[in-house]
């Protein structure tokens, strides 16, 4: 469904990624894992269009990721952002219907029915005519999540979905992820929830200095590493938690 070969982005003369290679097979949840400053949101930017990679390629169900393919590649996979990226100014339903309606120039009436049942499946048919500033964080991000379901995507790139969250609305969000898992929608995920990355991934990848350093069967990686790095990573993270 997704593959990158060889993808390697700067920053002016910061080198953040090496040579990245991942692929994602359709229906298959796949977790990045490593620490801050690794490349591993910049991963999913330069899928979707938000960073241009400079070198490798990059392709989405055979369609290689081009400036003229943006467009196509970004209605079938969608994102789900750390800081919600929810418009201030528009309310919960208008928010979800944005991108339907006026990009993709659905009616606004089956546009609005489809997306109350979206907000209805994560819990917020009842705040659909809220805005965003009356909402908690994790509301916010399950509105985000119900914002990129109503593209009707292939995939969901997952971007640290629960890091800005409070501890007592991580578990709010991560049951609505776990749901979509179970039926089978395609998922990358940065998370370090290594938990829910336990519970829910098929495959793990570590990203480490730009690169994948390991990857693997989720089981195997976060339990029996092969690689040093990725256990001395597992150690701090599950140390401080």
């Amino acid at each position: 469904m997704i593959e990158l070969k060889g993808v390697t982005k700067a920053f002016g003369t910061r080198q953040v990624l090496n040579g990245v290679d991942l692929a994602v097979a359709k229906g298959e949840v796949l977790c990045l894992i490593g620490p801050s400053g690794s490349g591993k949101s910049t991963v999913l930017r330069c899928i979707n269009g938000l960073e241009r990679h400079d070198g490798g390629t990059i392709s989405v169900d055979g369609v290689t990721v081009t400036n003229a393919s943006f467009p196509a590649i970004r209605r079938r996979v969608a994102m789900v952002f750390q800081r919600f990226n929810l418009f201030p100014h528009r309310t919960v339903l208008q928010n979800v219907i944005e991108a339907p309606v006026f990009v993709h120039g659905e009616a606004p009436g089956p546009a609005t029915a489809r997306a109350m049942d979206l907000l209805a499946r994560v819990d917020m048919a009842d705040h659909a005519h809220s805005l965003p500033h009356a909402l908690s964080g994790g509301q916010q991000q399950r509105v985000g999540i119900a914002r990129a379901l109503a593209l009707r995507p292939d995939a969901i790139l997952f971007d640290e979905p629960t890091s800005a969250l409070d501890p007592e609305r991580v578990g709010e969000v991560l049951a609505v992820m776990r749901e979509l898992a179970q039926e089978g929608m395609t998922m990358l995920i940065v998370t370090h929830e290594i938990d829910f990355a336990r519970g829910v991934a098929d495959t793990v990848a570590f990203v480490d200095q730009g690169v994948i350093a390991e990857q693997g069967p989720a089981a195997q990686v976060l339990t029996n590493p092969r690689e040093d790095r990725t256990a001395r990573f597992l150690a701090r993270v599950l140390n401080r938690n």
